[in-house]
């Protein structure tokens, strides 16, 4: 039987058995990856460039697009190259790093949201609070703080996955490297410390979001307070978007990593990880910006630029 140290690559699970249909989902899948460059890259020009935006919640949303960009570009490009040069293989150490890297930009990812849920927060029900407890040094703590902990995230699974033997063979049934595949790959009781692993991290996740939750029906009791329209329409518009992100985030992603054996099957799997992995990142730049007046006067302001330079 083969181990980790015998098994020099993997293979993954192929999108489609003939040649047009594999073209067919190269063509989606740049589109989405160019979509995600230029709606992330959009936000990071114009947050970086104007001064307006120069406050805690467009400095998170700065750090939520490079995340963004680093979940897309961790398995995109390799699934990419796979379906246009007809190859299902990714080598051990290709796989090894996108476990890192996937799991270092997923967790910190989550951690930026639920920051953002907390400056929602503070913004809305405590305004009076929000320069002392936002400050730009506690911003830049919360931040490093996100990306640490993320990054640590992505160690331990990383570590604790490629520590496991594998006997099972190495056929990972999805388009990237995910943890539960790899798990199903490995001897019969050595996974368990990793399953342990990912519980506790899904855990922690589950209660971030029962705290974004909790911010956010404070937030919607304290606008349908508001005496005039305009305050609790600007305020569901930044806030109901937000939600909506977190919720596809958490949902699916909890349901790939632990769902029971009997829910499995390759395309099945392929589905949820498609939602938790590619679809949020490419569509956050248009759900932020577009009931977002400020980032999109950002945005105009800087294709003016742009073209006015090229005249």
């Amino acid at each position: 039987m083969p181990n980790s140290s015998s098994v020099s690559e993997f293979l993954l699970l192929p999108f489609a058995d003939t040649r047009e249909l594999q073209l067919l989902h190269f063509a989606l899948f740049l589109g989405i990856y160019l979509a995600a460059l230029l709606g992330n890259g959009l936000i990071l020009t114009a947050v970086a460039c104007d001064q307006h935006l120069h406050t805690p919640m467009y400095f998170f949303l700065l750090n939520l697009a490079l995340l963004d960009l680093g979940c897309n570009s961790s398995t995109l490009p390799k699934a990419m190259a796979n379906l246009l040069w007809d190859t299902k293989t990714i080598s051990y150490q290709e796989c090894a790093a996108q476990v890192l890297f996937f799991a270092f930009f997923f967790g910190s990812e989550f951690s930026i949201l639920t920051i953002m849920a907390y400056d929602r927060y503070i913004a809305i029900c405590k305004p009076l609070h929000y320069g002392s407890l936002l400050g730009s040094r506690a911003c830049g703590q919360m931040a490093a703080a996100a990306w640490g902990s993320g990054f640590l995230h992505g160690v331990l699974h990383m570590a604790n996955t490629f520590s496991l033997p594998l006997c099972h063979g190495n056929a990972v049934e999805q388009f990237f490297c995910e943890i539960p595949q790899i798990l199903k790959l490995s001897c019969s009781n050595a996974y368990l410390r990793e399953f342990e692993l990912l519980v506790f991290s899904f855990s922690l996740l589950f209660g971030s979001f029962v705290f974004i939750v909790v911010s956010y029906v404070q937030i919607f009791r304290a606008v349908l307070r508001m005496p005039s329209e305009q305050g609790p329409h600007k305020a569901f518009s930044t806030c109901l978007p937000h939600l909506a992100v977190v919720s596809l985030f958490v949902s699916t992603g909890i349901f790939a990593y632990l769902k029971p054996p009997s829910f499995s099957s390759p395309y099945l799997d392929l589905v949820v990880s498609f939602l938790y992995s590619v679809v949020p990142p490419a569509v956050n730049p248009l759900i932020y910006s577009m009931r977002n007046q400020e980032l999109k006067h950002a945005v105009r302001k800087l294709f003016q630029y742009m073209l006015l330079k090229h005249q």
